[in-house]
């Protein structure tokens, strides 16, 4: 098959070394994959028929696979989203046992009733025309097929499926608490990902998602007053207009009770719709970019708001679409192009929940939240939707990027904030390790003992892996990383190694280091001023590793005269230095620092009393969980001594 999306990829022939030979044909049209890398593809084609009285709907999805692995398939695993809302579930024990639960969700799963509950009930299902057998348990489904799926072959599953929208709790549902009636996120029978890796089946929790890029083809009847928006490209606009159709168009709604909505999306690996009777529909264009559409309630009754409650939320939704085109471009220009023809702004869910052409978030909100969640949200269109990486393990690519770009957009889009708008997020990090309850960033998302310790490893030190990198190769080149690894790496379910390596081929320097021990254990950064004493025309400066992380040093000494000097220390693991990232300042580069040794000592060419002052970081973009020891000042500046030891 071929899709149409914005950047054509060829198809690929891959040939695998001993023992394993595999053809492998990857269906995109320009560039080619690297050698030995695939992936798996889908082509869904569903159809379903939703009854808003009882909130269920029928469904039947075609499913062709293909198997571009060099595996043989024995199995296949499927997620059944909604059967996590029900009471006993794993999501609802596990949310009733942690002890920092979301507070959206709580025990409230274990008080539904049978109304109330989701689920999705199988009923048939074949391959290539032969009926298969099928085990359940809770939200994974595993197929026991009729024959094996070989390395290069296709097989079409069909599926006739059943399915209750649950009351609105995480993510997905119906009436959520403004009012809109269906926020339809995980609502269909999805293939679970399958990579080097294996199956990822791994159950619905309440963490991250991780499943094949494909096509979608979802054609969905429902009551004709109701309005439906979609993370994906509607083909029938003239048949249902609410200002889909072309300007001057007859719109010919056929007769009936229900209308029918035929959404497609090409190259995503996810779809999500919602709808409700009240939506508002506008639209603004990006220029040069994709299409914007907002959809928003504007009825006061059904956001249970007074009159001029309402008519402020009316007007930040009115200026919410500049705002986010604002946003658009920034991301276009510094970070790579949005990849799609259109993107959606859904009022729905139950925050803000990224998808892959579109968000749901909840609308009843100051201008500044508003424009926060869509900015939030419409980046993960870059991480979580185009470049996809496994957020089952990797989930800071995805949270973390987001999270530091989404905080530089807000001071671009909104004046008064920090001039570093990253140092807040610094603050939090030191506050979890000072509970002692950080954890690594590289564990299942599923499995950290606190929602603060997954919130922390996830987008603030996703975020600060950044920001911290950007101190040890410069800003420059780190902003060259991001732009680099969007355009290299999108449509290809990337992993942290992937971003380290262009980082390092971007900077020439070695950073394995750096993930190894920012990512995959919990040791700090804490890095002293032991001593500062005069030595005739010289000052001799002794520094302290106190923490077992190592990292390069940036030391700023400033003089009586107002002159000021940078001293760098890279480290010899590093095997390369950063360039000046302050060329009007003189910079002097001092012998690495081997990281075994706990202090090092380097002079400063001028004797001690014209030092007024010397510090480690001033840009505080290194994570040093002890900053008091990280300035010396002279004793006409401060209450230090002239011979300061720590």
């Amino acid at each position: 098959m071929k899709y149409l999306f914005k950047e054509r990829y060829k198809s690929v022939l891959i040939t695998f070394l001993v023992p394993v030979l595999v053809l492998l044909t990857f269906h995109t049209e320009t560039a080619a994959q690297h050698d030995l890398y695939w992936q798996q593809e889908v082509e869904y084609v569903m159809e379903i028929d939703m009854d808003v009285e009882t909130n269920r709907f029928t469904g039947h999805q075609s499913l062709t696979y293909h198997n571009n692995s060099p595996d043989r398939l024995n199995r296949v695993f499927y997620h059944l989203f909604f059967n996590a809302f029900q009471p006993n579930s794993m999501m609802d024990k596990r949310s009733r046992t942690i002890t920092d639960p979301d507070r959206r969700v709580r025990d409230r799963i274990y008080h539904y009733d049978e109304t109330e509950i989701g689920y999705q009930k199988v009923q048939r299902l074949t391959q290539n025309g032969t009926e298969v057998e099928f085990t359940i348990k809770g939200t994974i489904m595993e197929v026991h097929l009729a024959e094996p799926v070989e390395p290069g072959e296709q097989v079409v599953f069909e599926m006739e499926f059943e399915a209750q929208v649950p009351l609105q709790t995480r993510r997905s549902g119906r009436d959520n608490l403004e009012g809109i009636r269906y926020s339809m996120s995980q609502w269909y029978p999805k293939i679970a990902g399958y990579d080097r890796m294996g199956w990822h089946a791994n159950p619905y929790i309440g963490r991250e998602f991780f499943a094949p890029f494909g096509t979608f083809d979802v054609t969905i009847h429902i009551d004709r007053n109701y309005v439906v928006a979609a993370g994906a490209i509607l083909q029938n606009p003239n048949e249902v207009g609410y200002g889909y159709e072309e300007p001057g168009a007859d719109v010919n709604r056929p007769e009936g009770e229900k209308l029918r909505w035929h959404f497609r999306a090409d190259h995503v690996h996810d779809i999500m719709w919602a709808a409700d009777p009240d939506y508002t529909h506008v639209t603004a264009q990006v220029p040069d970019g994709p299409l914007l559409r907002f959809f928003y309630q504007t009825d006061p009754v059904a956001i249970n708001a007074q009159e001029d409650a309402n008519e402020t939320l009316l007007e930040n939704w009115a200026q919410l679409p500049e705002l986010t085109i604002r946003a658009f471009e920034y991301m276009n220009e510094r970070y790579g192009e949005y990849p799609y023809d259109e993107y959606m702004v859904i009022q729905g869910g139950d925050g803000g929940m990224e998808y892959t052409m579109g968000t749901l978030i909840t609308g009843n909100r100051s201008l500044r939240s508003l424009v926060g969640v869509t900015v939030h949200e419409l980046v993960h269109a870059w991480y979580e939707g185009a470049i996809a990486n496994n957020e089952v393990y990797d989930q800071w690519i995805d949270e973390g990027f987001t999270t530091y770009v989404s905080a530089f957009i807000m001071n671009e889009l909104f004046e008064g904030g920090p001039d570093d708008p990253m140092l807040p997020r610094y603050q939090a990090y030191y506050r979890i390790v000072d509970a002692g309850i950080e954890e690594p960033m590289h564990i299942h998302a599923d499995h950290y003992e606190f929602n603060s310790a997954y919130g922390m490893a996830s987008y603030t030190k996703g975020a600060i892996y950044l920001h911290q990198l950007g101190y040890i190769i410069g800003d420059d080149l780190l902003q060259r990383s991001l732009k680099r690894f969007f355009d290299e790496w999108k449509f290809r379910h990337p992993d942290g190694i992937d971003f380290m390596r262009i980082a390092e081929q971007e900077s020439g320097i070695e950073l394995k280091w750096y993930h190894e021990y920012w990512v995959e254990t919990t040791r700090t950064i804490d890095y002293a001023i032991g001593s500062v004493a005069g030595m005739d025309d010289l000052t001799e400066v002794t520094l302290k590793r106190k923490g077992l992380m190592p990292m390069p040093i940036d030391m700023e000494v400033e003089f009586t005269d107002g002159s000021v000097v940078h001293h760098y220390i890279p480290m010899r693991i590093m095997w390369g230095q950063k360039e000046n990232e302050f060329p009007e300042i003189e910079r002097i580069t001092e012998e690495d620092w081997p990281w075994v040794f706990p202090e090092y000592t380097f002079e400063i060419g001028r004797p001690l009393d014209e030092i007024v002052r010397i510090e480690i970081d001033p840009s505080q973009r290194m994570a040093d969980i002890d900053r008091s020891n990280n300035l010396w000042l002279h004793a006409d500046e401060g209450d230090f001594d002239e011979d300061y030891t720590e």
